[in-house]
């Protein structure tokens, strides 16, 4: 009696045994219940793989360390940032793009939004290594005092924006990328020669521009390789000519919009109010109007020029539209 009680006792010990192993082998399988939660960033939109991938998925794509150095509120700041490529990340997801529109991914944006809210635009062409090559970074890390540690009150990812003046493009605690089609509706015209452009969006001062008006607005020079272009600043024939709309109660509610400009047969370019601001991107796009001194022909009354590109596919030749937008998710 007393042996078969404790042999009962035995195999019920062994069973529980056993069922304390198998929860042990899944809990950890399943990376285990006191295993703190890894932190994610969103991508959405127009990807083939949106998703949340994790920190380690983040660090596990080609490190990259960069010092980047912008102003702020309090005053000059200089980071080494060690992050993944920012176009890499996209590009990993899969951009989605319309293969029968030439150099459709030029028509395309990505919004980060940091953890509050704040937002600002990047374009793919912008970050594109092909054409703008701005190397933004997912950052997970700061250098500090020779070593390398995780983010804090910025973190745990940050964007950069590397060449920016100021650092409103530095989104803190980012939580999304989305990926979008610009909103452009503005549809071909035909192809041929351009005479005119006409200018839409959020803008005070919406319009139609000829030649005449063109030459009529202070003019600035570019030169580009053997070529010297004259025009009128893109930024200032939006911030100043047709004033964009912005809301002040917004901070740097401005860095949240885009602007298209397309030819006469529909080809389409964007790019980020941010990345053409002095204060922050800074970049010398102009409205050409004439090339080494003399009026464009093949190329349209007026042709965008973007000096810093790598290659000309922002170079939107015939001019007939600029469209400034409100990015939205």
């Amino acid at each position: 009696m007393i042996r078969s009680l404790h042999r009962g006792a035995a195999l019920a010990c062994a069973a529980f045994l056993s069922m304390s192993l198998s929860l042990t082998l899944t809990l950890a399988a399943c990376g285990g219940s006191d295993d703190p939660p890894q932190p994610q960033l969103t991508l959405a939109g127009a990807l083939d793989h949106p998703g949340a991938p994790t920190l380690s998925d983040i660090q596990a794509q080609p490190p990259i360390t960069q010092t980047v150095s912008f102003t702020s509120g309090t005053g000059s700041q200089t980071h080494t940032y060690t992050g993944a490529s920012l176009w890499g990340v996209l590009s990993n997801a899969g951009i989605q793009v319309d293969a029968a529109r030439k150099n459709d991914v030029l028509n395309r944006y990505v919004l980060a939004t940091g953890s509050d809210g704040y937002k600002t635009v990047f374009t793919l062409g912008e970050i594109n290594p092909d054409f703008g090559n701005r190397p933004s970074i997912v950052a997970y890390a700061e250098t500090i005092g020779g070593a390398s540690a995780a983010l804090t009150t910025d973190g745990p990812f940050r964007v950069t924006a590397p060449g920016d003046v100021k650092g409103g493009r530095y989104v803190s605690n980012l939580v999304k990328l989305d990926v979008r089609a610009s909103a452009s509706t503005v549809a071909a015209s035909g192809g041929g020669v351009s005479t005119q452009l006409v200018v839409s969006g959020v803008v005070q001062r919406p319009g139609t521009y000829d030649l005449a008006a063109l030459q009529a607005l202070p003019a600035v020079t570019r030169t580009v390789g053997t070529a010297t272009y004259t025009g009128v600043s893109l930024y200032d024939f939006l911030n100043t000519t047709v004033g964009v709309v912005t809301n002040p109660a917004v901070k740097n509610d401005s860095l949240g919009l885009y602007v298209v400009a397309t030819g006469s047969d529909g080809y389409k370019a964007a790019f980020s109010l941010g990345e053409l601001d002095p204060g922050f991107g800074n970049q010398p796009d102009l409205i050409a109007y004439a090339q080494n001194g003399a009026p464009l022909t093949t190329t349209g009354f007026a042709r965008i020029v973007v000096p810093n590109d790598i290659k000309a596919g922002r170079y939107v030749s015939n001019l007939i539209a600029i469209e400034v937008f409100a990015a939205a998710p």
